[in-house]
């Protein structure tokens, strides 16, 4: 890696620099820090959506900028709204729904929007209460009749990487597929948009070249923005896919890994 200071540190959040109890340590939130402070511009990009946003907005007191739903949605940390969105057509998730619902009969639907989210009568993910998280259960002519940022499709016994690997046959020609869930929860955005797209356009847009840019991930929905930019990391609990393509390893989430390469680089 160059000695260089990097311009811009991106980085995903579930799994990366959110612990397994949920929470961002206070080591982690002080590194974050001294990106900003040095003059570096620090993005978190995640698939979560904005609405689940605001306890990271606090965790780096508002600063800087959120890229959510594996890129479909550009968020600002300091106003807490969005600012562009990158959305899938009602014609798209229509069709999307059929060819996999005809994969797999066992699938269960949702649709994200840049605010709350739509399920099928059928979507259960278990402990996670889908109404809770600002959800509503809807029929399925209401499921697909307005664009989303986002399209979920969940298996409650499938293997994520397999059932990843069938969608994109399925529908790799309508929508980017991917997934970031030891479950078999399969996201899918508008077609080309990734975690990458969206680094991509905002970094030029700061004058920034690929090159410099650090980025850290752990799941496959990282790959795109890890194996863009100049330096990636995998953090050491990362998916075997992550650890294989990117250009450094680094220490657990739950060993602040992340934290321990900022704090290298910005002394």
């Amino acid at each position: 890696m160059s000695t260089l200071m990097p311009r811009v540190i991106a980085t995903d959040l579930d799994g990366t620099i959110v612990r397994s109890d949920g929470t961002i340590s206070p080591r982690t939130v002080a590194a974050l820090a001294r990106v900003e402070r040095a003059g570096a511009t620090l993005v978190m990009v995640t698939g979560r959506p904005p609405r689940w946003m605001h306890d990271v907005a606090a965790a780096v007191d508002h600063h800087g900028t959120a890229i959510c739903a594996n890129g479909a949605v550009v968020y600002d940390l300091h106003t807490e709204t969005v600012v562009q969105t990158r959305l899938i057509g009602p014609e798209v998730l229509a069709a999307a729904v059929q060819r996999l619902r005809a994969m797999e009969p066992e699938f269960r639907f949702a649709v994200e929007y840049a605010t709350g989210f739509v399920f099928d009568t059928r979507y259960d993910l278990g402990r996670w209460d889908a109404e809770a998280y600002g959800g509503r259960a809807v029929d399925d002519v209401t499921l697909v009749g307005r664009s989303g940022t986002k399209l979920l499709a969940f298996h409650p016994d499938g293997n994520p990487d397999l059932l990843a690997e069938r969608a994109e046959k399925a529908v790799g020609d309508l929508v980017t597929v991917t997934h970031s869930s030891r479950r078999g929860l399969i996201e899918m955005s508008a077609h080309g948009v990734t975690k990458a797209s969206a680094l991509a356009e905002f970094c030029t847009a700061l004058g920034v070249h690929a090159t410099q840019v650090v980025a850290f991930g752990d799941m496959p929905n990282d790959l795109p923005m890890l194996t863009w930019a100049g330096t990636s990391y995998g953090v050491g609990n990362a998916h075997p896919d992550v650890l294989t393509a990117v250009t450094h390893t680094t220490g657990r989430n739950d060993e602040d890994g992340v934290a321990q390469v900022l704090e290298r680089l910005f002394p």
